[in-house]
């Protein structure tokens, strides 16, 4: 099969990219670059574009011969969204609706749709399974639950063979120059206040957990890209597949857990986390159940919270050198 990557020159985007190279697939990368960086993908056939000009995408899924799309291009941003709601319906959801118009004009019958936990909310229990009722509660997560609807009703009329693969917490990054650019996340965020020379803060340390602080599952973002491969193969045995799938450790980290080993990895010892208030619609524990994955592709995440670490502390010494110690 060929293999075109919507959003394939963005952090996770590049990194399902090189995981599908690696397992012999054929990839075909398109990319508007509003956030993505084409040197992340070099050496790999890139077409610049956007998903919403739905006849170019029909005519690239033609001349390339694409038999299935991986879509990975959308804003992903859930505080952004909340002061943007218009501009995330617009992309992520007027985006997927441009993309399958292309699809099911050219004839390309496999689709691997970049979801996301955020459609769960707040959950009501502490290992999230998929069946839970989900509430999202920012306009991001909204858009994700709204594409995995897009897909099935696509998928009723069409016949469309699909898997909606849900991430919980993306961290680390298989290669220094792969790494996120960006400081949305606990781990980059942390990374920026000691580079700054400030302690890193976390948000509450009064929740009934075990050390008081909100507990997160976090997944390698290479184990995302293989979630990624075993779903794309799955659906190149000819499975009739209409999946929805968490990709996650199963495995709870809490924030002072993190907090304390980045301050191991980094060397930034010496400044301590300061807590500070509770941010508000923060989930207290919010786990993967991984059972389904695993039942239906073998997979399972290979990385712990170390390597993790270590290797996004690897990519953002490479962005400021100023940062390393030692």
């Amino acid at each position: 099969m060929t293999w075109l990557v919507t959003g394939g020159a963005g952090f996770i985007g590049a990194h399902v990219t090189h995981a599908m190279l690696a397992a012999g697939e054929r990839v075909v990368v398109l990319d508007d670059l509003s956030t993505g960086i084409a040197s992340r993908i070099e050496g790999v056939p890139f077409v610049e574009g956007s998903v919403h000009d739905t006849e170019f995408v029909a005519g690239v899924l033609r001349e390339h011969g694409i038999t299935g799309v991986v879509h990975l291009a959308a804003k992903k941003q859930p505080g952004e969204s909340v002061d943007k709601p218009i501009l995330y319906y617009r992309e992520n959801v007027g985006g997927l609706a441009s993309l399958l118009d292309a699809v099911a004009a050219a004839g390309v019958e496999t689709f691997v749709f970049s979801s996301s936990a955020s459609v769960y909310g707040n959950p009501s229990q502490e290992i999230v399974t998929e069946d839970l009722h989900c509430e999202p509660e920012s306009p991001y997560g909204e858009t994700k639950l709204a594409g995995e609807w897009l897909i099935a009703d696509t998928a009723r009329v069409t016949g469309l063979r699909y898997v909606n693969l849900r991430y919980f917490n993306v961290a680390g990054t298989a290669r220094p120059e792969l790494s996120d650019t960006g400081a949305y996340n606990v781990i980059p965020m942390v990374f920026e206040r000691l580079t700054d020379g400030k302690p890193p803060l976390i948000f509450g340390a009064d929740y009934p957990t075990p050390d008081g602080t909100c507990i997160r599952d976090y997944v390698h973002v290479s184990d995302i890209a293989s979630a990624h491969v075993a779903a794309a193969q799955h659906l190149a045995s000819g499975a009739d597949a209409r999946l929805t799938l968490n990709v996650g450790t199963g495995r709870g980290v809490s924030v002072r857990e993190m907090v304390d080993t980045i301050l191991a990895v980094t060397g930034y010892s010496e400044l301590p986390a300061t807590v500070v208030d509770r941010r508000p619609g923060d989930p207290v524990v919010s786990i993967a159940s991984a059972d389904r994955i695993a039942a239906e592709f073998g997979w399972s995440a290979g990385h712990d919270l170390r390597d993790m670490v270590e290797s996004a502390w690897a990519g953002w010494v490479l962005r400021h050198p100023e940062a390393r110690r030692g």
